[in-house]
């Protein structure tokens, strides 16, 4: 709780409340760790007093210990990245061993933590050792043990069943909500619900309510929709004459809006993405739509809200979708998604692959089930000069970005690249000699090395004749931090966003609310384009242009429009608020049925399109 102490704002109040509740997460917790060793005393004295089983008993307190103390150390390390209990980040982090457990060793000192963890379970060992002793000679009946074994489990049901991970959610400040709560507890928790269904667990008005909400949000003088009341599906029409530049998409890994001098910071982190910015379309108030890249790269190619659980990057039924890169593909480009690491993390290949990209990342061989409609180049060994547990650095990843763009041109055919980066991340670590700051001494660091990469980036594509035709965008996938006292920290939301080179358009600042759902919807029309959107994006440059903007965590959904907020959450009635974007807080505030609805709409909807196949491309649906 002392780490948070400053930014909590607690009273002694909601301290002990947080202290009772916490105090019955580590029972409950305490309890479920005495079942195992409980039931293996079930087994007679002669199997417990043989050499074996008393091996075995011993063994069973070290690793219930182990488990405690590492737990303990890795919740510490995961608070300080995210100020949370272990969330569905955690489950998601132990499917991908490789790139997590590397970029810990990289960050930490691992095998001496290991060490600790150890020495530390065996001292707990040792000094229980007279208590495991007297356990294993007990002589007590067969039957009080095992009365005394059904007794712990039913107690732990029991405990299971009315305290729900959600009983320490009642507190309006988040920190207070996941300081009550122990760490395996939560764990377990997020791992059970992973997945959620929008219709079991969040408000509902009914489907044809919703779609007529979102219909009437999405309408406009030249969008004409196709189909009936359950499709979002339109004709977007343009009096302009069309162009068709190369597109040259980089999303900065977690990459707050704070961080740019443009934004307010005075550090001088990012001297070249402040240059461009003045250069370009630049969105003052763009929001991202989550708090991972899974999420980042939802909003930037499917526009959509995001859906409770996990990203649609990582579900299953993904492939053959309408995504911003089949309108891009409609119109003759070819659609490459570049990765500077092992684009099997978080079903990156799988998902962009699925849906018509070509892809090239520094992932390993191919895995058993792969299959993918666009082909996978992996960037040699030859062509990097760094790498860290999560990839190749930025200047590596943009040389074969610019490799690319090269052979395509050379083809005569226009490109679409989607470039996701990956230095602005733990452990911070990047080549030397480029800027002023050590790798691996923080996220400062980290942030200057992506600037001077990008400087770097550009510097080369000039030189290139395919440049003068090329849009270049530059946006985060979310921002380095999105936890804060409230449960949607919207502050913790805003993200740079700039469309750079666009041809015979003056630079200028776009200052309207809007969502990383927006990008594309606000640039087709600079370039003329007509074209069938099945997105939730809109031009943010119309003069008929609502301003709002769609956030997210795994659970929490929001919906600000102008200063009103709704926030759904499962199993809760939505909470309405009034936002100050000056002061950042967010005050109770009973808002409009209609408000509500709308929140409700956008969510319900996407989640019914999703399940519905409202996303498929046509001829995956006829299928």
């Amino acid at each position: 709780m002392a780490i948070s102490s400053t930014e909590s704002g607690l009273s002694l109040a909601q301290v002990l409340v947080t202290l009772t509740k916490g105090a019955v997460y580590d029972l409950t917790v305490a309890i479920c760790f005495t079942i195992p060793y409980a039931v293996w005393l079930l087994f007679g004295n002669k199997v417990l007093g043989s050499r074996v089983g008393k091996a075995m008993s011993y063994l069973f307190i070290f690793l219930m210990s182990f488990i405690a103390v590492f737990s303990f150390f890795a919740e510490y390390t995961f608070w300080s990245e995210f100020e949370s209990r272990f969330n569905f980040i955690a489950v998601d982090y132990l499917i991908y061993t490789y790139e997590v457990v590397a970029n810990i060793n990289q960050s930490y000192p691992l095998p001496i933590l290991i060490g600790c963890v150890t020495l530390a379970a065996s001292v707990i060992t040792r000094l229980h050792s007279r208590a495991i002793s007297k356990s294993i000679k007990s002589r007590t009946a067969l039957g009080f043990r095992l009365t005394m074994t059904l007794s712990i489990i039913f107690v732990c049901s029991l405990l299971l069943w009315s305290t729900s991970n959600t009983w320490s959610e009642s507190s309006s400040n988040r920190y207070q909500n996941e300081l009550s709560k122990a760490g395996i507890y939560s764990f377990v928790a997020a791992f059970r619900s992973n997945e959620l269904n929008y219709n079991q667990f969040y408000p509902l008005i009914t489907e044809k309510k919703s779609m007529a909400i979102i219909r009437q949000q999405l309408k406009g003088p030249k969008a004409e929709f196709r189909e009936h009341w359950s499709s979002i599906e339109r004709n977007i029409s343009s009096d302009r004459n069309e162009e068709r530049p190369n597109v040259i998409m980089v999303v900065l890994e977690s990459f707050s809006a704070d961080f740019m001098g443009t934004f307010g910071n005075n550090r001088g982190l990012t001297p070249n993405l402040d240059s461009i910015a003045s250069r370009s379309l630049l969105f003052r108030n763009m929001y991202a739509t989550g708090t991972r890249t899974v999420r980042g790269m939802e909003a930037l190619t499917l526009a959509i809200p995001p859906t409770p659980g996990n990203s649609i990057v990582r579900r299953k039924d993904n492939a053959g979708l309408t995504t911003i890169g089949s309108i891009f593909r409609d119109k003759g480009y070819q659609t490459t998604f570049f990765y500077g690491g092992d684009g099997y993390f978080d079903n990156m290949n799988q998902y962009f692959g699925s849906n018509g990209f070509d892809i090239i990342d520094r992932g390993r061989k191919f895995t058993m089930g792969d299959s993918y409609m666009g082909k996978r180049s992996r960037i040699p060994d030859g062509e990097v000069s760094f790498e860290n547990a999560w990839g190749i650095s930025d200047e590596d990843l943009y040389r074969s970005v610019i490799r690319n763009s090269d052979i395509m041109a050379a083809k005569g055919k226009p490109f679409y690249h989607f470039v996701m980066t990956t230095s602005n991340h733990r452990p911070f670590t990047y080549p030397a000699g480029g800027i002023d700051i050590p790798s691996g001494t923080g996220r400062d660091g980290a942030v200057k090395y992506t600037d001077y990469a990008i400087g770097k980036f550009l510097g080369e594509a000039r030189k290139k004749a395919w440049f003068a035709n090329t849009i270049f965008i530059f946006i985060a996938d979310h921002c380095a931090s999105s936890a804060g006292k409230n449960e949607i920290d919207i502050a913790k939301y805003r993200i740079p966003a700039m469309i750079y080179n666009l041809r015979e358009t003056n630079p200028e600042v776009i200052t309207p609310l809007c969502s990383q759902v927006d990008l594309y919807p606000t640039l087709f029309p600079n370039l003329g384009w007509s074209y069938v959107d099945n997105t939730y994006g809109m031009n943010v440059l119309d003069i008929n242009y609502s301003p709002r903007a769609l956030l997210g965590t795994y659970q929490k959904l929001a919906l600000l429009q102008r200063d009103s907020l709704v926030i759904l959450s499962p199993k809760k009635n939505p909470e309405t608020f009034i936002y100050n974007p000056i002061t950042n807080e967010q005050s109770p505030k009973k808002l409009p049925k209609s408000a509500i609805e709308r929140a409700i709409a956008y969510y319900q909807s996407a989640f019914y399109l999703y399940k519905n196949e409202g996303l498929k491309l046509k001829k995956q649906k006829n299928q």
